[in-house]
């Protein structure tokens, strides 16, 4: 009788790990191809680097970033998508990290893509770090909703002019139409 009673509640264990295990599988993130990946909202290209981030619609279409500004810009532009997962790098290690387990560190002088100067670390100790030797304000995941993601026009400015001079006066990025989507 106590064998059986053994029986019974080992498969009851199993079958409750192996019911709980068939739900849905959590989106990852996917792999950015600097070759082709372009932000969705500034049209750069996306490089993978620390400032890379992306959003993983339910239907598993993956759209990615440049910066965290633009993924902000993109979902307050598309509320009516439905958004399965999000994903930004970390600042030091370049992992994926998702943005609720995420500290953020703004400062107008911190140099992202697209200016909005903003960055993600997966330890808040990291970030707090970064703030005690170069600056800043910790901003939690809650908070940037909040933010004002405002670009720096000093460094877009900054940047188009360097853009400028490579490219022997043609404008190789597409800096003007990116100004239009982020206002």
């Amino acid at each position: 009788m106590k064998a059986n009673f053994i029986k019974i509640t080992l498969l009851t264990v199993i079958s409750l790990l192996l019911i709980s295990g068939c739900g849905k599988e959590e989106p990852q993130p996917v792999a950015i191809n600097e070759k082709t990946d372009k932000c969705e909202i500034c049209h750069m290209a996306v490089k993978d680097n620390q400032f890379s981030t992306e959003i993983i619609l339910e239907n598993g279409k993956a759209i990615v970033f440049d910066d965290i500004g633009c993924m902000y810009s993109w979902i307050k532009e598309n509320t009516n998508q439905k958004i399965a997962s999000s994903f930004v790098k970390d600042y030091q290690t370049k992992e994926w990290i998702k943005p609720e387990k995420a500290a953020f560190v703004y400062d107008k002088t911190i140099k992202t893509p697209m200016a909005y100067n903003v960055i993600a670390f997966s330890d808040k100790k990291d970030a707090e770090s970064f703030i005690n030797k170069n600056g800043g304000t910790l901003l939690t995941y809650d908070k940037l909703d909040d933010h004002s993601w405002e670009r720096n026009e000093d460094m877009v400015k900054e940047m188009k002019g360097k853009m400028m001079k490579m490219n022997d006066g043609k404008e190789g990025m597409d800096m003007e139409h990116s100004e239009d989507s982020h206002e």
